[in-house]
């Protein structure tokens, strides 16, 4: 296939929180200085915003930093908190937890806010300074120059799912640039290559992660409270799974819910999804849900290993940004101000570096260091560990020691060294879960679910979730593990079957919402996410 090449200085992969704002920070020095270096962000949705999803109680600290005017060029930041609440859950009851308790919880001055619509308004204040937008473009290949990043490939369109190509097929463009910038988010597929290839954890705590869950729902005017913030933990996860979920008050009667499970969890029995369906019918938060209609939904893995499992951000040709090296504050439950943080200070460093054509001396990792960003992970780096080791309760009452009387200052730190899917026992090991069938009220099932995610692909193209050995599934993770990837893939993607007396493992890859779970929890780890055919995946609205 002959193909078409782009050269630019920068190209940013990645429409999220920390590609925008690296491309709207390198603009605007390229303005502020009278150059003109060129830069491109590939986004993989069919639009910026199609595929980002969070929560999302948004810190504005980096967004003041980047643009500061923001409220008067109209930021979609319209619902301030006003209220926060924390409930531990028991099965059929709820204990209030004082909010002092938990510093890192107190979100006075934050926004409840649409991430996905905040990135639209981002690519607009993008593209007005110069930056050039190219959705529905996934980045699907590096491009190498020796041992130096170059830039990347997008990926070929037109390609059936034997390989061959369709009518009308177009090969990929390779987009060169002199520095590549990844901000894929969690898990991306050219992170981890880069991150392998450079060995960029090289004595880290290996990377940790949860799988988040995401409803909105339409309120019932009676129980929506604008800018209230509800937290949970306890019920329906088991002590060892130190589960959480959020319930945000928007505007216009919508509420955000949520459920967030770790992956280090240690039963393959449980089913993720159907904890957050369960979780919908406490009583807590069951009230809050009479009368009102669920309009989208959508999961997503995120992020949480922190401090001891960030890796070296930097590489030959390019930089690792935002969520894609692990920038979230897991303590505060908060990865988007993190994430533009990182954003702005690569696309200062990109600039300066082009701008003195020879590099400043200063790495980007040791302007992480200096910033506030490796502050705030500092001050969170023992969260994660100390619930992986002492469970929810334990756990729970280490991190307020930690949090509230030494403001995560604590003279240690501690570690997490075994990476969440070595957590999986034996599903021999461990307790049956019986989950209730879904009421289709509060409750529901993985297809519908999927349905409101407006998820699709082309059904006849190569399946972007790779499996390095076929035969694993059934002959090694089904007798060891009742095959998880059934019951931990919030989309129904894979199955196994019985066709002529022998069990087979189907993969229904034109269900797949992005979420990256697959590739983290396998237990053989044979399951590699590769990106599908242009625009393929979640279309999600107002997430």
């Amino acid at each position: 296939m002959e193909r078409e090449t782009m050269e630019y200085d920068v190209v940013v992969v990645g429409g999220g929180p920390s590609g925008l704002s690296t491309a709207i920070k390198f603009a605007q020095m390229n303005k502020e200085n009278g150059t003109d270096y060129s830069i491109c962000l590939l986004e993989k949705g069919s639009e910026i915003g199609a595929h980002i999803l969070s929560g999302n109680v948004f810190q504005t600290t980096a967004l003041d930093e980047l643009i500061p005017n923001w409220k008067d060029l109209n930021a979609p930041l319209n619902v301030p908190v006003k209220k926060d609440k924390l409930l531990f859950l028991l099965e059929k009851i709820s204990f209030p937890v004082p909010a002092f308790i938990m510093p890192t919880m107190n979100n006075h001055g934050n926004y409840v806010i649409s991430l996905g619509n905040l990135c639209r308004w981002l690519a607009e204040q993008a593209e007005n300074l110069g930056v050039e937008i190219f959705p529905g473009f996934p980045a699907s290949k590096l491009i190498y120059e020796g041992d130096n990043v170059v830039g990347v490939q997008t990926g070929d369109m037109g390609i059936d799912a034997n390989g061959e190509l369709k009518p009308g097929n177009e090969p990929g463009i390779e987009i060169r640039a002199k520095y590549t910038i990844l901000g894929e988010g969690c898990r991306g597929h050219l992170g981890k290559e880069v991150i392998e290839k450079f060995d960029l954890s090289k004595d880290k705590d290996p990377q940790h992660y949860g799988i988040g869950f995401k409803e909105v729902w339409k309120l019932q005017e009676d129980k929506h409270e604008e800018g209230l913030v509800i937290h949970t933990n306890g019920w329906p996860t088991s002590t060892d799974t130190p589960a959480g979920s959020y319930f945000y008050h928007g505007e216009n009667k919508e509420a955000y819910i949520g459920f967030v499970v770790p992956l280090d969890y240690k039963n393959p029995h449980l089913s993720p999804f159907d904890e957050f369906q369960k979780w919908k019918t406490h009583p807590s938060i069951k009230k809050y849900l009479q009368g009102a209609e669920r309009t989208s939904y959508g999961a997503r893995a995120l992020i949480k290993g922190g401090l001891q499992s960030l890796p070296k951000m930097e590489f030959p040709g390019g930089l690792l940004i935002g969520d894609n090296a692990g920038t979230l504050n897991f303590s505060k439950i908060k990865g988007s101000h993190t994430a533009m943080k990182s954003g702005l200070i690569a696309g200062e460093h990109a600039y300066q570096n082009l701008n003195n054509e020879i590099s400043t001396g200063v790495s980007y990792d040791d302007k992480i260091k200096d910033s506030w960003l490796y502050k705030e992970l500092y001050k969170s780096r023992n969260f994660g560990p100390i619930f992986h080791k002492f469970g929810a309760l334990i756990g729970a009452a280490f991190n307020v020691i930690d949090q509230f009387i030494f403001r995560g200052n604590m003279p240690i730190t501690l570690n997490h060294p075994t990476p969440d899917y070595a957590c999986l026992k034996k599903a021999d090991e461990m307790p049956n879960i019986d989950y209730p069938k879904p009421d289709g009220v509060y409750s529901f099932d993985k297809l519908s679910s999927v349905y409101l995610s407006n998820t699709n692909h082309e059904e006849d193209q190569p399946c972007h979730l790779q499996l390095k050995d076929p035969s694993i599934p059934i002959n090694v993770n089904l007798p060891l593990y009742d095959e998880p990837a059934q019951r931990y893939c919030p989309a129904g993607v894979y199955e196994v079957v019985e066709k002529d007396n022998e069990k087979k493992f189907v993969i229904n890859a034109q269900n797949c919402v992005h979420c990256k779970t697959c590739d983290i929890k396998d237990p053989s780890q044979n399951i590699n996410w590769v990106s599908p055919e242009g625009p393929g995946g979640p279309n999600y609205p107002n997430m």
